[in-house]
């Protein structure tokens, strides 16, 4: 798969399936012989791109008073001393409307009582892969800027992915540099590499996919 290949499809997609609006495009990877019931072959990373996906990532920030200041760069921010007045609608309202959340570290049992049970079946409890747990003096505006350009990879029960990987509204290529990006991270993620990969498609959120390889 090549830049080459991913513009051709790109070109092909827009021709077929005109909107009024900006459409998305997502990646979809179908991978094989990967025995998911074995937990070395499940596969769990956050990939970093080169450019956004045209969709503004939401940020939750769970901080103590080390923190407070820092947090005002998150959309929302949850201080350690309101934790107890919340209530399971108002938390499940927060994960709804988040797409990560940020965790001071030496406030993790406190943030795992009162939000793990929403948060982690909804694998959005602060990750130390994606550096969201962070300690008392971190810089927050910068991890949440690189946060923007970060997508979620879980491959724990389906042998499939699927990101999105920028919209019609972006430069042609930013969208296909982000493919390229996640595409590599993905495959050196996987414990064949490229022989666990089965089939590659480029589809618009309207569309039927196009094959890339």
């Amino acid at each position: 798969m090549d830049a080459k290949t991913i513009t051709k499809a790109m070109e092909e997609l827009s021709k077929g399936s005109k909107r009024n609006f900006s459409q998305s495009y997502d990646l979809l990877i179908s991978l094989k012989e990967l025995n998911l019931k074995k937990p070395e072959e499940q596969v769990e990373f956050f990939a970093n791109l080169p450019h956004t996906t045209g969709k503004q990532v939401k940020v939750c920030a769970l901080v103590g008073p080390e923190l407070a200041d820092e947090a005002k760069a998150a959309d929302t921010a949850v201080k350690v001393d309101e934790f107890s007045k919340l209530k399971k609608p108002e938390i499940k309202r927060l994960a709804g409307n988040h797409d990560y959340f940020l965790g001071q570290a030496n406030i993790m049992p406190k943030i795992a009582q009162t939000f793990g049970r929403v948060l982690g079946p909804r694998g959005k409890m602060p990750n130390p892969k994606g550096g969201c747990i962070v300690p008392p003096k971190a810089a927050l505006k910068p991890l949440i800027e690189r946060l923007q350009k970060t997508i979620k990879v879980s491959v724990k029960k389906q042998p499939n992915i699927q990101a999105r990987v920028g919209t019609q509204g972006m430069k042609p290529d930013e969208v296909v540099q982000n493919i390229l990006a996640l595409y590599d991270q993905v495959v050196h993620h996987l414990p064949k590499e490229h022989n666990n990969v089965k089939a590659v498609y480029l589809k618009l959120t309207m569309s039927k996919p196009v094959k890339l390889g």
